[in-house]
């Protein structure tokens, strides 16, 4: 089930939309260095504020610095903090999720209890608070967002591990002596990986947007790293002056949540039979 057969992938629109932009994000945040040569950090008093040109495809900020140059350098950043919280949510919801759905009982009961405490607080509330308590820097929109993400995988695992551990399979496991460990980890955490592999591509975009709008609070990265929350936040500042830089980063960022909802959407179809 978490093998995902490309061809069925390729053949929804929505998955083939979506890794469109998400490879055009990727191919020009590899290579911005090379397509600019402008620093996304030089300051240049002379250059502010220009509107979109030839030199400058998207215009310069309120220091000068070259947006185009900026939104991609930014898109390094910003698509790394997206898989890195979701990473992080996944490594410990997962196993979570399965010690839970797989010994039930009372591990069930105490994670269950656990995940319900995250979850009755809103995620951009608890997000907020965490990242609050910490202060503003990379590491804290690492550990808040992840954080937030945990409970979603330790559900989805749950449910999973629930309705396999059953299976005849399982069963004739159990029969023939296999430990515990073998068990879930070898015969049923493989075959729950498709829809967990659905929800870590949803909840890329989802990192990506939460991690914008810390960084747009101010609790974030540092004001002036060309990450899109941060470069949001300065744009609206200047909205009056010049609103290039707010839309540039506003679309990055709506572009890219799009593109992994869309990637998403197809690996779900792709990977259920019933949806083929």
């Amino acid at each position: 089930m978490g093998k995902i057969p490309l061809a069925a992938l390729l053949a929804h629109w929505s998955a083939r939309v979506g890794l469109a932009i998400l490879a055009v994000f990727v191919l020009l945040a590899a290579t911005i260095g090379i397509l600019s040569s402008h620093d996304p950090n030089e300051w240049r008093a002379q250059e502010a504020m220009r509107p979109p040109s030839r030199e400058y495809l998207f215009g310069t900020d309120a220091s000068g610095r070259d947006i185009f140059t900026r939104v991609f350098f930014g898109a390094r950043l910003s698509l790394a903090i997206g898989v890195t919280c979701v990473a992080g949510s996944a490594a410990v919801g997962i196993p979570l999720g399965a010690l839970a759905g797989y010994f039930g009982r009372w591990v069930d009961s105490a994670i269950s209890r656990l995940v319900d405490v995250l979850l009755s607080f809103p995620s951009i509330l608890l997000a907020i608070a965490i990242a609050a308590s910490m202060g503003p820097g990379i590491d804290t929109v690492v550990i808040s967002v992840g954080v937030v993400g945990i409970p979603q995988f330790a559900r989805q695992t749950r449910a999973s591990v629930l309705s396999i551990k059953e299976l005849d399979y399982v069963q004739a496991s159990r029969a023939l002596g296999f430990g515990h460990a073998r068990i879930l980890f070898v015969h049923i955490l493989p075959n729950a990986l498709g829809p967990l592999i659905v929800l870590g591509t949803l909840s890329i975009g989802g990192a990506i947007l939460s991690a914008a709008g810390l960084s747009f609070l101010g609790l974030g990265v540092e004001s002036g790293t060309p990450e899109w929350g941060a470069m949001l936040h300065e744009g609206y500042s200047f909205w009056r002056r010049s609103s290039s830089l707010a839309v540039f980063s506003g679309l990055a960022i709506s572009l890219a949540v799009l593109g992994f909802n869309l990637l998403g959407d197809g690996l779900r179809d792709a990977l259920d039979p019933k949806l083929r």
